[in-house]
């Protein structure tokens, strides 16, 4: 099997909200969890997928074929990563992967740490915790940060919303905390969903357990992923939902503030 080639959905420079400093976040194809508020519907699926898009102009109907994802080897990869090391460096940033969920990429994401490990650049991993303890701890050398998921306390909340259970997400924060790697949590802001009263005092009750955690990042729904449904063609359960209340999202960053010395909104 080959190790140093895979999915990769897209690769955004200039980063900043993915890590300290400016980075170059990987988004790697294929997630095992269905959140129903995703961002980004095109990461779910583990292979390239084609859509055919109808665009109307003047009365004429177009249609526009386009692929999602391709595959890509380490070197390819790695030759993007290397041409922003100068914005790196000076701005003490590094590389970020992202998803889908990176550790489901497992060997490819190794290999392309292993790389970054070797050019000494900073690395992020964005990861909803679902994996494997022995991915996890597999990759634990070649990892500076962890961008950490935490959604629903409750599992069967959990199961609901994303489709998984939370049992291994908790005991892979566990298993990370005690690495000693550094932590960011992210907690993603869904209109009664995961910004009930009793799922953040449930949340803030798990960062109790982990006072290192000094930071969190509230992430607010936003509308912007309406149109990639449209543009691909799937159901948006949450398509007329509006943007979150920014009053709201303040007052949460309060009460996550009593716990832990950072608390930002948007990441």
């Amino acid at each position: 099997m080959n190790y140093n080639s895979g999915f990769i959905f897209d690769i955004r420079h200039f980063s900043i909200h993915d890590g300290p400093g400016i980075r170059s976040t990987i988004f790697m194809k294929g997630c095992p969890l269905s959140c129903i508020w995703c961002h980004n519907p095109e990461s779910i699926g583990f292979h390239p997928e084609t859509y055919v898009r109808t665009n109307r102009l003047n009365g004429k109907i177009f249609h526009i074929t386009e692929t999602v994802g391709k595959k890509m080897s380490v070197e390819q990869v790695m030759n993007e990563i290397e041409n922003e090391i100068i914005f790196y460096d000076e701005s003490k940033g590094g590389v970020s992967f992202s998803g889908g969920e990176p550790l489901s990429q497992p060997n490819f994401l190794k290999a392309l740490l292993k790389a970054c490990h070797q050019k000494e650049l900073h690395t992020a991993i964005d990861t909803s915790g679902y994996a494997s303890t022995s991915v996890i701890q597999n990759i634990l050398p070649y990892v500076h940060l962890f961008l950490f998921d935490l959604k629903l306390a409750n599992d069967s909340e959990h199961q609901k919303y994303t489709g998984v259970s939370n049992q291994l997400i908790l005991k892979n924060l566990e298993f990370i905390y005690h690495s000693g790697k550094p932590i960011i949590i992210r907690i993603p802001l869904i209109q009664h969903i995961t910004d009930t009263d009793e799922n953040l005092r449930k949340i803030r009750a798990i960062l109790q357990l982990y006072p290192h955690i000094k930071r969190v990042d509230l992430l607010p729904f936003h509308t912007i992923a309406k149109s990639k449904y449209e543009r691909f063609g799937k159901n948006y359960p949450l398509y007329h939902a509006d943007p979150y209340d920014s009053q709201k999202a303040k007052d949460i960053a309060a009460f996550f503030s009593e716990t832990v010395e950072t608390v930002s909104i948007g990441g």
